[in-house]
């Protein structure tokens, strides 16, 4: 009877260390997460740069249209938006069959505001053209321009041949690359408010009547079924190897997210552009906030300045900047520690308004900083003045006694 309970025991925990041995720990996932058919997508808050949605977002995908926005950013710099444009031969006639034009005639006399609304609204790859040809003096060069500054913003997996998304296997770019274009395109208000109309109308030139276009951006067209009220920019792609593209913009309760979305498909008859880009806008909107974490002239610490007056020497030591953070909603109550770090051999005197160091806290591995400064002036203390007078005087005192008695041996001598 022993023998056998014996046996069932070890039998026992021969199972149990096997089950454990194949045990896998699950972690818990964040549920709320889209799951997107596209290839690759970004999700990115525009202030404070940090991640809220990443699928492949550093593998190299074609960009079709996308490419528009850099081409656009690039007119804006250097153009004036009411400058005459002459359509050249080259620039129409290089645009391959099937691919979007906006019919320009050779010799054709639009705005560069006219040009920029046809490649951005109405996705017109022969204004594109027009543009970047009146711009770098030549396609060639626009091209070079383009990479120029692609290498000027960091972006390592980003490379142009074109100036409008024409298929080429060295034409290519990340979702994380393209979403950073974007930002830097944001900061152009011009840009802004081309990108973000819903549509474009043509006044008659000299070689056509007017022609009218509504915007390919579907999320932004009100009354259709894909549209997204809080989406204020955007700019669509697509090509056979690229997929149904988009990078756009949204803001709400004062978040402006940046969502780029590469190798999309249609499911249901809808661009999954459209259906996803919504699906992570909403993810970070109903997930994240910003929590004010500074403000200007709070005070962040006291400190006390050895050499200083009796009424100065204890310090406030206050923010210069404000301070937002973008945190998980479950984070809202969380009160951050922050990292101080104060100049060496701070002493007095110190003016108000004196950068004495800086604060940093470090949220969900993002950085935010902010100086820090004097409240008030701080005066050296008397006392120490008097005693180091004091001091001053002795030492004289001593030196003259040296000499006048190395003097007196000498003449005795």
């Amino acid at each position: 009877m022993k023998s056998n309970l014996k046996k069932i025991f070890i039998l026992s925990i021969f199972i149990i260390a096997l089950l454990f041995n194949n045990l896998h720990i699950v972690y818990a996932e964040d549920t709320n997460k889209p799951e997107l058919v596209s290839r690759a997508a970004i999700l990115i808050d525009n202030k404070t740069n940090k991640i809220l949605y990443d699928k492949n977002s550093n593998e190299k995908m074609f960009p079709a249209s996308t490419t528009k926005i850099l081409t656009a950013i690039l007119t804006l710099e250097n153009c004036d938006l009411n400058e005459t444009v002459t359509a050249s031969y080259d620039a129409i006639m290089s645009i391959p069959q099937g691919y979007v034009t906006a019919n320009i005639s050779v010799e054709e006399q639009l705005t560069v505001e006219q040009l920029l609304e046809l490649s951005l609204i109405h996705s017109a790859n022969d204004a594109t053209n027009v543009l970047a040809e009146y711009v770098g003096g030549s396609i060639e060069s626009f091209v070079s321009m383009m990479n120029t500054k692609v290498n000027e913003l960091g972006l390592t997996n980003t490379h142009f041949t074109n100036t409008y998304g024409f298929q080429d296997e060295n034409h290519y770019t990340t979702a994380s690359d393209l979403s950073k274009i974007m930002q830097y395109c944001l900061k152009n208000d011009e840009f802004r408010r081309i990108a973000g109309s819903t549509s474009c109308s043509i006044p008659a030139t000299n070689k056509s009547d007017v022609r009218s276009y509504t915007s390919t951006n579907q999320l932004i067209i009100p009354n259709n079924p894909n549209y997204y009220s809080y989406v204020t920019v955007g700019k669509t792609g697509f090509t056979t190897e690229a997929g149904e593209c988009l990078v756009s913009c949204a803001y709400k309760n004062d978040l402006e997210l940046i969502c780029v979305v590469l190798g999309g498909t249609v499911v249901n008859g809808v661009p999954t552009r459209f259906s996803e880009s919504k699906a992570l806008y909403e993810y970070g909107f109903n997930n994240f906030s910003l929590k004010n974490i500074a403000n200007p002239g709070e005070i962040i610490t006291e400190i006390e300045i050895p050499n200083g007056s009796p009424d100065t020497k204890s310090l406030d030591l206050a923010f210069t900047d404000t301070i937002y953070a973008l945190v998980n909603n479950t984070d809202l109550e969380t009160n951050y520690t922050p990292e101080i770090h104060l100049n060496e051999n701070i002493s007095a005197p110190i003016t108000q308004g004196d950068v004495l160091g800086n604060v940093t806290y470090i949220i969900d591995g993002v950085q935010y900083t902010s100086d820090i400064v004097a409240t008030h002036n701080v005066e050296p203390s008397q006392l120490l003045q008097f005693v180091l007078q004091i001091g001053g005087l002795l030492v004289v005192l001593l030196i003259t006694f040296k000499i006048f008695f190395s003097s007196k041996k000498e003449k005795n001598n």
